[in-house]
């Protein structure tokens, strides 16, 4: 008799996001893997997006931990290469606190590798990471001209919930930083063609307004009453490259948790079609509305807990039509197709 859904299921080890077949043997591995249940030494190809039995593993393997393949023994991944200064290892916590961030880009890479982002076939300049260690003075986290920099201490919990509570941010994680400044790199890219910088200012708002001046104004004056009409968080009030860049970042939230939760196996009658795969959705209404529907149910469940909403935003009529337009523009691909 056929099973359908133990094929559904096989489906998912091999083309899911987050679960992959073990490539030497049975059960399953999951994205951040270094080895299988036995001890097989793997490392993940996102090319292929599948895991490998044999090197050449990455080089940063031993020092922090990295689970990708590299082009050649001795040689960093795809990812790693992308970090041109890492932090500097005198500093207390300062390579656990790396590794947990090369972690989190990682997994970003690859979701932005979903629409050919940074991939072999990405005609544009990937990103450069500076990745550092905050001694007495913090690191200010940004992008300027493909440079993203990252302060690696964000990692550490304590000092996420300090900052989440000082500037009032209801969800701030590491992986949520690569998001963002990733964001910002990603419109550096589409603003070099002239349709898309007429296409964003119309969405937008002008970008050529002062920068520095919004920012000393939204820390002092605070976001306007009515941005939660207007935008998804406090934070893209201030000026339209972070209103771009918290867009862009919650676009690739929502689409994560849909993906993660189909490879995870659940299921629910919110979801279009067995096997659906979020990042092919060409519609992005649907998409952002089965995955906002999913993170409901996830709230609830947190809540049975006594934990924080995982996604803890409400999408107006205006915020839902810039995250369409976002993702008119990144699912086209770096290709610009």
């Amino acid at each position: 008799m056929l099973n359908v859904s133990s094929i559904f299921q096989r489906f998912l080890l091999v083309f899911s996001m987050r679960v992959f077949s073990n490539p030497v043997g049975s059960g399953s591995l999951w994205f951040d893997n270094l080895t299988t249940a036995d001890g097989t030494p793997v490392a993940y190809d996102p090319q292929a997006r599948a895991f490998l039995p044999m090197p050449p593993f990455c080089i940063n393997r031993e020092v922090i931990g990295c689970n990708w393949i590299a082009p050649e023994q001795g040689a960093f991944c795809r990812s790693c290469a992308m970090t041109a200064l890492a932090p500097d290892p005198s500093i207390a916590n300062a390579m656990p606190n790396w590794a947990k961030t090369e972690a989190a880009k990682r997994w970003v890479l690859d979701n932005l590798g979903r629409w050919h982002w940074f991939r072999p076939e990405d005609p544009g300049a990937p990103p450069v990471f500076h990745m550092l260690a905050e001694g007495l003075t913090p690191v200010a986290m940004g992008h300027a001209g493909g440079v993203v920099t990252i302060s690696v201490a964000e990692v550490d919990p304590v000092l996420s919930i300090t900052r989440r509570e000082a500037l009032d941010e209801p969800y701030r994680t590491m992986i949520g930083h690569m998001r963002h400044e990733i964001a910002h790199m990603l419109w550096w890219r589409l603003s070099l063609r002239e349709d898309f910088l007429e296409a964003f200012r119309a969405m937008f708002g002008d970008e050529r307004a002062d920068y520095q001046a919004a920012l000393q104004r939204y820390y002092y004056e605070g976001p306007t009453p009515d941005w939660r009409l207007r935008y998804l968080t406090t934070y893209a009030s201030a000026h339209p490259h972070e209103d771009w860049a918290e867009t862009a970042a919650h676009l690739l939230h929502l689409t994560d948790i849909a993906d993660s939760f189909v490879a995870s196996g659940l299921s629910s009658p919110q979801l279009p079609h067995p096997g659906w795969d979020p990042y092919s959705e060409p519609d992005a209404r649907l998409l952002i509305h089965v995955a906002a529907s999913l993170t409901m149910g996830v709230n609830h469940v947190n809540r049975s807990m006594g934990l924080s909403d995982l996604y803890p935003f409400v999408l107006s009529e205006i915020a839902l039509q810039k995250l369409v337009f976002v993702h008119g523009w990144l699912r086209r691909g770096a290709q610009g197709l």
